[in-house]
């Protein structure tokens, strides 16, 4: 087994992982202490537009990439946005059984757990391309690496936010978001020993996370966005939404200049 800086090459993998997550953890919660909690509701725009960007210029593109069977992959996307419907439905019949609908203007954790869900799904698939390119060449795997961090902080920071918009308070959505980091870890692991078989499962892994950012976005927030309807704050919106998209589209630029 080669080594690069004189570390074995799991040990590259699971390091760049673990970094990757805490650096990301770090940036996202910066920025979550930082907002005022009644700002919140206005930063949840920016969080749609990252979810989307990611959705659809980073995740959708590289899924149909990678499919051998497209169809196969867009009926994932669409049984993972009818699974986390069903699994909204139950998180609400639940609350309803112990009287506490619309007792807050949040919606008692539903969009947090549902994005914890798909963003735990989304690092996985990174941990294993992360490997991937490591066994590859560990040169590449560094820029590998260095690439999915720095294209996940914008997420990482809209999946903060809508934490907080969903209930949860600053220290509770940064363990979860800690959490969701090591599914990197896991995914790593998992592709240094397992490569071809997980790597296999990549496509309808990430339209797992891809069903959930979408549903989140659409079905969860956008509709609270629609319940302010000051022309004013509805300018703002669109503005933190297409700064969300712009953002990832232009690390996303930076990265990968030629695709």
């Amino acid at each position: 087994m080669s080594e690069f800086l004189g570390l074995p090459l799991l040990a590259q993998i699971v390091i760049a992982c673990a970094a990757g997550s805490l650096v990301s953890l770090a940036i996202a919660a910066f920025v979550g202490y930082r907002v005022k909690l009644h700002w919140v509701p206005t930063f949840v725009s920016f969080a749609v537009g990252a979810l989307l960007g990611a959705v659809f210029l980073d995740i959708l593109p590289h899924i149909f990439e990678e499919a051998k069977q497209p169809a196969r992959a867009a009926a994932f996307i669409l049984g993972g946005i009818l699974a986390f419907f069903v699994l909204e439905k139950m998180l609400l019949w639940r609350h309803h059984h112990h009287g506490e609908e619309g007792v807050h203007e949040h919606d008692h954790g539903r969009a947090g757990w549902m994005i914890v869900v798909g963003d735990s799904f989304h690092n996985f698939t990174d941990g294993v391309i992360i490997a991937g390119a490591f066994v590859a060449d560990e040169k590449v795997g560094v820029v590998t690496a260095l690439a999915i961090i720095a294209h996940e902080i914008p997420q990482e920071i809209g999946d903060f936010l809508v934490l907080l918009h969903s209930g949860f308070d600053r220290r509770r959505a940064l363990l979860m978001n800690a959490l969701t980091g090591l599914a990197m870890v896991v995914g790593a692991l998992l592709g240094f020993f397992m490569l071809r078989e997980v790597s296999a499962w990549i496509p309808e892994i990430l339209a797992i996370a891809a069903a959930s950012m979408i549903y989140v976005a659409v079905a969860d927030l956008i509709p609270g966005l629609h319940r302010r309807t000051a022309v004013g704050e509805s300018l703002l919106q669109v503005a933190f939404i297409a700064l969300g998209i712009g953002l990832i589209w232009w690390i996303h630029a930076a990265l990968f200049p030629h695709g």
